[in-house]
């Protein structure tokens, strides 16, 4: 007899975009460093979204540098030195939009999966 296979796990690859906006709206509950960040995305995504580190840091990097987050080294709750990150107000601002983007986003795709009657 084989055992069972393992649950199918979703890897959803995210859109550059897509990840810039997650990331930004986990710092808007506060500063943290890069594995934190990960596991709030994973952790408010009910274990669907899995951001991995040759993804995350990028991001944080190019984000760093367009102006929407500052960083700064602290030591963790577990007395580690980490960078920890900052939403800054051009990056409040860049959510604003992006989440705009992305609720129009929605919108269309519902419309084409789910259309309206005629009458």
């Amino acid at each position: 007899m084989t055992s069972p296979p393992k649950p199918y796990r979703n890897r959803i690859e995210l859109l550059q975009g897509t990840l810039d906006m997650l990331i930004l709206q986990t710092l808007q509950w506060g500063a943290q460093h890069g594995y934190a960040i990960s596991q709030a995305i994973r952790t408010q995504s009910g274990d669907v979204l899995q951001v991995e580190t040759g993804s995350l840091y990028p991001a944080l990097h190019r984000i760093e540098r367009q102006g929407w987050i500052s960083s700064e080294w602290r030591q963790t709750e577990q007395n580690q030195r980490a960078k920890f990150y900052r939403i800054t107000a051009a990056g409040k601002r860049q959510l604003a939009r992006d989440r705009s983007k992305w609720e129009s986003m929605v919108a269309a795709i519902g419309g084409i999966l789910s259309p309206a009657e005629e009458p």
